[in-house]
């Protein structure tokens, strides 16, 4: 067995992140209401994705999407992880999910689920929204969520 680890640390103006695995990292900026992925999952099939080669329908039933190509453990002495910055301003949302999420949500769900929440959903808080969604509409792993809103 493997673990995935995904943080991230603020300073002034920034979002600073770490991550191995396939536990997910997004960045949407305030001004812009987008959703980007900012993690690449440790994964043969989020290469193919990253590369062009599936779009995300594809890569979400491929029977391979949670075989970790690196992880914490699972036979892995040395892991070199993913590093990196962004601007972080105040509106902006980082949101940090399992693949317990993903797997039910596609990223155009996630930007709906935080932007525009229909009334029942408003009434939770953002996180709560997002890991409740990826259980209902998966289940099939743990959901878990945090959100980070720039202030």
């Amino acid at each position: 067995m493997g673990a995935t680890l995904s943080l991230c640390w603020f300073a002034p103006g920034w979002m600073f992140f770490g991550h191995i695995g396939d536990t997910r990292i997004y960045f949407l900026p305030g001004d812009e209401g987008g959703i980007r992925q900012v993690s690449h999952d440790d994964t043969h099939v989020g290469w193919l994705f990253r590369n062009g080669q599936l779009n995300e329908r594809e890569a979400k039933m491929h029977p391979r999407r949670n075989a970790l190509s690196k992880a914490l453990g699972a036979g892995n002495q040395f892991v070199e992880p993913q590093v990196g910055a962004v601007a972080f301003s105040p509106g902006d949302l980082c949101l940090i999910c399992s693949d317990g999420v993903t797997d039910g949500l596609y990223d155009a769900g996630l930007l709906q689920l935080l932007r525009q929440p229909d009334a029942r959903e408003a009434a939770l808080t953002p996180a709560r929204r997002v890991a409740e969604a990826g259980v209902e509409r998966s289940g099939r792993d743990n959901a878990t969520a945090v959100v980070i809103e720039g202030r």
